[in-house]
């Protein structure tokens, strides 16, 4: 018997959309997973789930897989670059640009506190501080439909935030004496940018260790939000 492809194991077309692609993962990772522990939960079959949508879920490693089934020589053994490589890379390009200015004053200063830094820690904050409550309601049961859509509602309202706080932290060089403010924040939009990816892929594996991973990258955000209103205190 030859052996499945991922689109068979999960269900889809070869010409299925990546959004019916999550959707029938989610829909398979749900009635498979050993934690609904029914008749149908099984570890193996999770497992073959789980692998199928880690190739075809992905846009560049799904032109790969379907490239080698098709027998079309791939002339680079590495695909594209992972998207989260790519953002670090646009990331860090734009706070070198941040760090760049040359001259600092104090108007600038209190300019940048006012039309960057501040918009951007409120935004982080309404992120960052709902998590707990979200978590703990969800938790009631992860498996509850109706549950699940209300968490990845308020993830959707946070990916909403967090380009909005991106786009206010480019909007506007930092001056040189805010430099290590930019820091904190830049790195802080990482974390939960990073942090967000790993709670939303949870929502449809239902894997805890994503949601820990996620949790955690949010502490850290959490933290470098404080280490950025110290240093904006001894700015003062």
């Amino acid at each position: 018997m030859a052996e499945q492809t991922h689109y068979q194991i999960l269900e889809v077309h070869e010409t299925a959309t990546q959004a019916e692609i999550k959707r029938a993962y989610r829909r398979l990772a749900k009635q498979f997973h050993p934690d609904r522990q029914t008749e149908a939960a099984s570890h193996d079959h999770i497992a073959r789930i789980n692998n199928a949508y880690e190739v075809i879920g992905d846009p560049a490693r799904r032109v790969r897989y379907d490239q080698e089934r098709q027998g079309v020589a791939v002339a680079n053994p590495e695909v594209a670059a992972q998207q989260r490589t790519r953002r670090t890379a646009d990331m860090q390009a734009a706070y070198r640009r941040h760090r760049q200015a040359s001259q600092s004053s104090e108007a600038r200063e209190d300019a940048w506190l006012k039309l960057v830094y501040g918009p951007v820690d409120r935004l982080t904050g309404k992120i960052i501080s709902p998590l707990k409550a979200e978590v703990r309601q969800l938790s009631a049961d992860p498996f509850d439909d109706d549950l699940m859509a209300a968490f990845q509602a308020y993830l959707e309202q946070c990916n909403t935030w967090l380009e909005q706080a991106k786009t206010k932290f480019q909007s506007m060089a930092n001056p040189a004496s805010a430099a290590g403010v930019a820091a904190d924040l830049y790195h802080c939009l990482g974390q939960i940018e990073d942090g967000l990816e790993e709670i939303e892929r949870f929502t449809y594996s239902y894997e805890p260790s994503y949601l820990h991973t996620g949790q955690e990258l949010f502490r850290m955000a959490r933290q470098l939000r404080q280490d950025a209103k110290d240093r904006v205190k001894r700015l003062g």
